[in-house]
């Protein structure tokens, strides 16, 4: 009753309702499903040398690059480029990195090999070699979106994981294995 009659108090209730609403907007959640997991249980079938599969999320070691001015798949270096280990990622590979810092979160696409990369490491290009250097050596988490050039390996669409695939039929075997075959 007192709301209503009064200016101030509609005022000051509208005030406060548009402060709590862009509170919340503005709230971040953090992904926590991966905050306390030791990596073993996050990726179970770790094995460092295998090549990921499209829609694995991974640990890597992120560093810097500044020097060059085309990449070896023929590109010019720029933002958005990275360098990793070809029998990992091959060129053409489109990956998501999640940083602890969101300065660097994105979707690079894997266009460079390097001498010190190996393992589970990439090398992000970066233009200034001072930024390059601040960067250093970081833990990142990584999503392969695309394993290559090939379109066909890539992550799985939202309507792709519900439809229903059919088993493969066994291939039959050639005539001459077949017994009493000549």
């Amino acid at each position: 009753m007192l709301l209503a009659r009064s200016f101030w108090w509609k005022a000051i209730v509208t005030a406060l309702g548009a402060g709590l609403f862009v509170w919340l907007l503005e709230a971040t959640m953090l992904d926590s499903r991966y905050v306390l997991l030791p990596l073993s249980l996050i990726e179970p079938n770790f094995d460092p040398t295998a090549p990921p599969a499209p829609g694995a999320r991974l640990a890597f070691t992120a560093t810097a690059y500044c020097k060059g001015t085309v990449t070896s798949s023929g590109v010019a270096a720029q933002s958005g480029v990275t360098a990793a280990n070809p029998t990992l990622l091959p060129a053409g590979s489109v990956v998501q990195l999640d940083f602890k810092d969101d300065k660097y979160d994105g979707i690079y696409t894997v266009l460079d090999t390097g001498p010190e990369v190996e393992g589970r490491e990439i090398d992000l290009y970066m233009w200034s070699c001072n930024e390059a250097l601040r960067f250093g050596r970081t833990p990142v988490r990584m999503t392969v979106l695309r394993l290559g050039w090939n379109p066909r390996a890539t992550t799985p669409s939202f309507f792709d994981r519900f439809r229903a695939r059919p088993a493969p039929e066994p291939a039959a075997p050639p005539a001459a294995a077949l017994p009493g075959t000549p």
